[in-house]
């Protein structure tokens, strides 16, 4: 794990991204994902920011988000373990590419067969332990 400074968190955030996508897929799925969770879990969001003029810049997550790769299958076990610990994860699912607004990818989910989601993304949020086994095996995202 980085080194965070001394500064260790009572809860974690993990993206979890399929392996195999191309490099803008990779980084529009995590800020979808990391949006979910902020929006889910107002508290991961720290204050605003000022420069020394006193510019004002929006807030961000207040801890390290940790970018771990999956195959399909393991995605599919990260979400079950998620469930299985009541926790709420933020999912993109590979129909949501053909999406081009918030209304048709919740038609996507909705109408996707939920055992067998085919997923390119989970993000979960939680307390440390929990996050800890639901991520168990996955290495970080090269």
């Amino acid at each position: 794990m980085p080194d965070m400074g001394g500064m260790v968190y009572d809860t974690k955030t993990v993206l979890v991204l399929r392996r195999d996508l191309a490099g803008w897929q990779a980084a529009n799925v995590a800020a979808f994902l990391a949006g979910g969770l902020a929006g889910a879990h107002p508290g991961i969001v720290g204050e605003p920011y000022r420069d020394s003029a006193g510019r004002g810049y929006a807030a961000l997550i207040r801890e390290p988000v940790f970018v771990l790769g999956a195959t399909l299958d393991e995605l599919r076990r990260t979400h079950q373990r998620a469930l299985s610990r009541e926790l709420v994860p933020a999912i993109y699912i590979e129909p949501m590419f053909a999406t081009t607004n918030d209304a048709d990818n919740r038609a996507a989910v909705a109408a996707a067969p939920a055992d067998t989601l085919d997923f390119v993304g989970i993000g979960v949020h939680g307390p440390r332990k929990s996050i800890d086994k639901v991520v168990n095996g996955l290495k970080f995202l090269s």
